[in-house]
């Protein structure tokens, strides 16, 4: 039997490449998208489980380009066979406040960190079975947006919104979504680093069916 597979969109450092390295450390394949083939080059040689067999794969996409967000997870699901955790992690910092955002910045920012989701869920769907889970890296920003980046706030609040719906439509196939609520400032040091991050994403991920919930909230 085939291991089980992750998929993370939007890898890099930080949260993205901590939430890689959790899911490898449990037995699991990885596949990588993201923008950069440098960085990606750079986390696929950090992951490693236990006894040091991760097969790891992949690809450079920009995820707002539907067409090429499609052929990258679609590409990761034919070459593993299956995908079982899906991660979404991307969203776009613009220093902009609502008197300086352009309806167009904001339109481009939220198909990052918002309309992406559904391009690689959908594509992710064929491969993704019961007991498959779609996971969100969510943020304070839905509930306290900072004036002076107008945009994430938007983004946060839409992606935690949608990930419900996707949770609501998937269930009945055993497939679950949760978005997870960072409530703090992402830091080296203490509660907030991208380890004890990737750790809630993982636990919310494995949360008791029976009361699941389509978003946890992370507070340290």
């Amino acid at each position: 039997m085939s291991k089980p597979v992750l998929v993370v969109v939007g890898a890099g450092p930080g949260v993205s490449g901590s939430v890689a390295r959790r899911f490898a450390r449990e037995g699991y394949d990885v596949g990588l998208i993201g923008v950069e083939d440098s960085a990606l080059a750079e986390l696929a040689a950090t992951l490693t489980d236990p006894a040091g067999e991760v097969a790891v794969h992949s690809k450079v996409a920009d995820v707002t380009d539907t067409e090429a967000g499609t052929l990258a997870v679609r590409e990761l699901g034919d070459h593993f066979g299956r995908i079982d955790v899906l991660h979404f992690n991307p969203s776009a910092f613009r220093e902009k406040d609502p008197l300086e955002l352009t309806v167009p910045e904001l339109l481009q920012d939220v198909a990052l960190g918002v309309g992406a989701l559904l391009t690689v869920v959908q594509a992710a769907r064929p491969y993704l079975a019961a007991g498959g889970r779609v996971t969100v890296t969510g943020s304070m920003a839905a509930d306290q947006p900072w004036h002076r980046a107008a945009s994430l706030g938007v983004q946060k609040a839409g992606v935690r919104n949608l990930v419900r719906s996707l949770d609501a439509t998937l269930e009945p196939d055993g497939i679950r979504a949760v978005s997870v609520t960072v409530r703090g400032t992402l830091a080296r040091e203490g509660a907030f680093t991208p380890d004890r991050v990737a750790d809630a994403i993982h636990a919310a991920a494995f949360q008791d069916e029976a009361d699941w919930q389509s978003e946890v909230p992370y507070s340290g």
